[in-house]
């Protein structure tokens, strides 16, 4: 079959606070691509994270395409990268990207749900009120020490991480559009816009595993 001889590669664009990590790893059990996470690259190479430093764009694209050029004979589906037009013209040189998503969330939605985010720092726990709460408001439920909110899931400091977001991801959804490889979904539940995504996939690739099998 001429289709499974074509590497699939894919990419998924989306806010920050999307969720787009779920959405990427039922793609990935479904269709059996490599889920290759741009900040994963990061936090196995770098310090910057530490440091809290913004990380450059150039040193972020030398990541990413490299770590590409190792799976050059896997379907893969990059998550959060390509966030600039300078990456989109590196990611290029490399690959022929197949297909585009871009995941839109209303800036409401996005702020609440950041805003219900809590981490107990010392050990990087995470705590949602809605989905995981602890079982005593502000308090690690290990070590009973308070939970902090990060500065990042502020409402103005998300208002202006969305605002970044959008200019810088403008100019790159403009691109894959022209070339017909975009596809836009806008909601806020990843179950509503899964069998959209399933659907889409499995035109390109054949499923390893039906869709229900989340």
């Amino acid at each position: 079959m001429a289709r499974a001889s074509k590497l699939l590669c894919a990419v998924i664009l989306g806010p920050p606070g999307w969720g787009k990590g779920t959405v990427c790893q039922r793609i990935a059990q479904n269709f059996g691509l490599q889920h290759l996470s741009s900040g994963h690259f990061l936090r196995e190479n770098l310090k910057y994270l530490e440091k809290g430093l913004l990380v450059p764009d150039h040193v972020i694209t030398r990541l990413t395409v490299s770590e590409l050029e190792l799976r050059s004979g896997q379907h893969w589906l990059l998550d959060g990268f390509p966030r600039t037009i300078v990456q989109a013209e590196a990611l290029d040189k490399i690959c022929d990207l197949d297909l585009v998503i871009s995941l839109n969330i209303p800036f409401e939605t996005l702020k609440d749900r950041l805003s219900r985010r809590w981490i107990h720092p010392p050990s990087g726990r995470v705590y949602n009120l809605d989905f995981n709460p602890p079982h005593v408001h502000g308090i690690d439920d290990i070590t009973g020490e308070p939970l902090v909110q990060q500065e990042d899931d502020k409402p103005e400091a998300v208002a202006a991480k969305l605002r970044r977001y959008k200019d810088a991801a403008k100019p790159v959804i403009e691109l894959y559009k022209s070339r017909g490889v975009l596809h836009q979904f806008s909601g806020t539940e990843t179950n509503k816009i899964w069998p959209y995504v399933y659907t889409l996939f499995s035109n390109k690739i054949t499923p390893i595993q039906s869709k229900e099998a989340y």
